[in-house]
């Protein structure tokens, strides 16, 4: 399942360069933030920071909206026919291929002792079950690396915006006071 959503992120990620229209761009970028929402909660315990994640997100993304729809409101969409038929026949292939992987190349039949240690490793996570953990792998080991990345890169694409802006321009910008 978890190589199905990267591949599926893969080829979202690719298509999104390929939008022209900054809705369908935000559209694109939330379908991601979900699958990538998913790919964190199935990757731990806990589904609370893929949850957080998401909204944060979606708190940004309803800023973005705003800001784009005032910028681009009579900008028409264009359908392009040739790449919703790309797109169709990339997840049928990536559809085709998982399921290909998951019941030819990777068939193993569940016996009693697979399915008695999967009941074992869920009541083991319950009775385990301890508050930092799931947040501690996070921070540690190889993915504290990309962790650390995001934020720095968070913070660099903040600091871009704040000196690529201009207050007094734009369709954002404040409008003059009465006297």
């Amino acid at each position: 399942m978890l190589h199905f959503l990267y591949l599926l992120c893969l080829i979202l990620g690719l298509f999104f360069i390929k939008m022209t229209h900054p809705l369908a761009m935000g559209l694109m970028l939330l379908i991601q933030t979900f699958l990538v929402s998913v790919i964190t909660g199935l990757s731990t315990q806990s589904f609370w920071f893929s949850y957080i994640l998401f909204l944060v997100m979606l708190g940004g993304m309803l800023v973005l909206f705003i800001y784009v729809s005032s910028l681009a409101s009579n900008e028409l969409f264009k359908f392009s026919l040739t790449m919703m038929f790309v797109v169709i026949a990339s997840m049928l292939f990536l559809f085709i291929l998982y399921n290909l992987e998951l019941y030819v190349i990777n068939y193993q039949p569940l016996s009693t002792s697979n399915e008695e240690m999967l009941s074992n490793t869920d009541l083991e996570m319950c009775q385990d079950n301890k508050m930092g953990q799931p947040v501690n792998k996070f921070y540690n080991g190889p993915s504290g690396f990309v962790t650390l990345l995001l934020v720095s890169f968070l913070l660099l694409t903040l600091i871009a915006i704040v000196k690529i802006i201009n207050i007094f321009m734009g369709p954002l910008r404040k409008g003059k006071k009465k006297q």
